[in-house]
């Protein structure tokens, strides 16, 4: 008989199931929405790990009332765990984009909202910071963040929905979901190229092109490219016949010194929303997004099931001199049930002078290693979760456990030093990574006639194999 196997879950689509799971967990949000529904933004942020770098005094005194006004609007309606949730993220982990500054909004006077995440080296726990960015280039507001300046490709300044939680509705429309067909949103002269399981949002380029382009000042009308991957550009014009017609595009070719130029379709533009996606293929479902996402969309169907759930053998069971012994946490520790505390401790002794060890005591000693779940805990370090994964620890080992050598105790102690490097950007200590930086440690030393002949040799020989061949 023929083996039937299921279809293999896109790349993209399994990473960002790993960012609903991981990236935003539901303590955040709640934590994030009562403070922010309370009118505490700094608090909202905070519950977000979201660092605030402006001051609102400051920007009243130096750019009016007026300005600071806007600006203390806008941030008492930023969601910001429902801007971590709409964030740009990167393989395979699913991560923030390191080292990128996106622009929120745009005000008077050059100057912009902007949100900011560090660099790869210090990105221990995923956070993120808010700034003002002054366009007119004073050099005042750059920092020690490496990419100062707001990425073309990654702005939400045009979707405002994706972090304002007075706008979050509109996420409807701008997914071409309307019912409404004619919409602009929902026509395209490419939408008879926009495949069923494509990434790409073809239908409503047309609308967020119109959008793009009024707002850098073209006009309603003009060419702009697309980025479909690392070294290719889609070049489009948008047209219409007339003002009546929605409009649409199509091809464009143009000298490539004139492509540099052309404004850049944002990223949460071109592309279909990832929760459309995972709703559409079943890997998710409504109740596991953003309360703000999940009102928007539409109602998807259920996640297909499995079959009734089939219970698993208990973990803390353990075959032990001919019997099924039992492991659970007395005491806030994991301890072995069936064995008296003595008899416990006498096997302990035994074992540190070299003896051998109970099958109970080394399933003990497993689970404090290496546990099952240590890549759930793996997960959550990665993108700075340390409460859910210390919380996880704490339900399998119990909040008295001294942790042992081991991938565990490993993992705890890398997301330690890395919230230290962290600390460390952000207090300018170290503001590029070593070995990113431009001195003399940093570069190979030169040959010259007080360079050892060994070295000599071995860095004048460009030629050398790289693996050995047989005789």
């Amino acid at each position: 008989m023929a083996s039937h196997f299921a279809p293999a879950i896109p790349t993209r689509l399994s990473m960002w199931q790993r960012v609903r799971e991981y990236a935003v967990p539901p303590s955040m949000i709640e934590t994030a929405t009562a403070r922010r529904l309370a009118g505490d933004w700094t608090g909202a942020c905070a519950a977000a790990r979201v660092d605030v770098d402006l001051d609102l005094r400051a920007v009243r005194t130096r750019h009016g009332t007026d300005l600071a006004a806007r600006l203390r609007a806008d941030l008492r309606r930023l969601a910001p765990d429902l801007l971590r949730w709409h964030m740009p993220r990167i393989a395979p982990d699913g991560r923030l984009r390191p080292g990128l500054t996106l622009s929120l909004a745009r005000y008077p006077g050059s100057l912009h909202l902007v949100v900011r995440t560090p660099p790869a080296w210090a990105d221990a726990g995923q956070r993120m910071s808010l700034a003002l960015w002054d366009e007119s280039g004073d050099g005042r507001s750059r920092g020690h963040h490496p990419h100062p300046y707001p990425d073309r490709r990654f702005r939400l300044d045009l979707h405002r929905h994706l972090w304002d939680a007075g706008r979050s509705g509109e996420l409807t429309g701008r997914c071409g979901l309307r019912d409404d067909p004619d919409s602009a949103w929902a026509t395209s002269s490419w939408a008879a190229r926009e495949a069923p399981d494509s990434p790409w949002a073809t239908s409503s380029w047309a609308a967020e092109a119109e959008l793009l382009l009024r707002a850098e000042g073209l006009g309603p009308r003009g060419a702009f490219t697309v980025r479909l991957g690392t070294r290719d550009r889609a070049i489009l014009e948008l047209v219409a016949p007339d003002d009546g017609h929605a409009p649409g595009v199509r091809p464009l070719a143009l000298p490539a010194g004139d492509v540099a130029t052309l404004p850049v379709l944002p990223e949460v533009a071109a592309r279909v929303l990832p929760d459309l996606e995972l709703l559409r293929a079943g890997l998710i479902t409504a109740d596991r997004l953003h309360p703000l996402v999940a009102a928007a969309l539409p109602p998807f169907g259920t996640a297909p099931g499995s079959g009734p759930a089939v219970e698993a053998a208990d973990p803390h069971r353990v075959e032990c001199r001919g019997e099924v012994h039992r492991i659970a946490l007395r005491d806030g520790v994991l301890t072995a049930v069936d064995h008296d505390p003595v008899e416990v401790r006498r096997e302990e002794l035994l074992v540190a002078l070299g003896g051998p060890a109970l099958p109970c005591l080394r399933a003990i000693d497993a689970v404090h290693r290496s546990p099952e779940q240590l890549p759930a805990v793996r997960m959550r370090l990665r993108h700075g979760d340390v409460t859910g994964a210390l919380a996880v620890v704490e339900e399998l080992l119990g909040p008295g456990a001294v942790l042992r050598d081991g991938p565990l105790r490993d993992e705890l102690e890398s997301a330690l030093a890395r919230r230290v490097a962290h600390g460390l950007f952000r207090s300018g200590l170290v503001p590029e990574h070593p070995a990113a930086g431009g001195g003399a440690e940093a570069r190979p030393p030169r040959l010259d006639r007080r360079t050892p002949p060994v070295w000599r040799e071995k860095r004048g020989n460009r030629a050398r194999p790289r693996t050995g061949l047989a005789a």
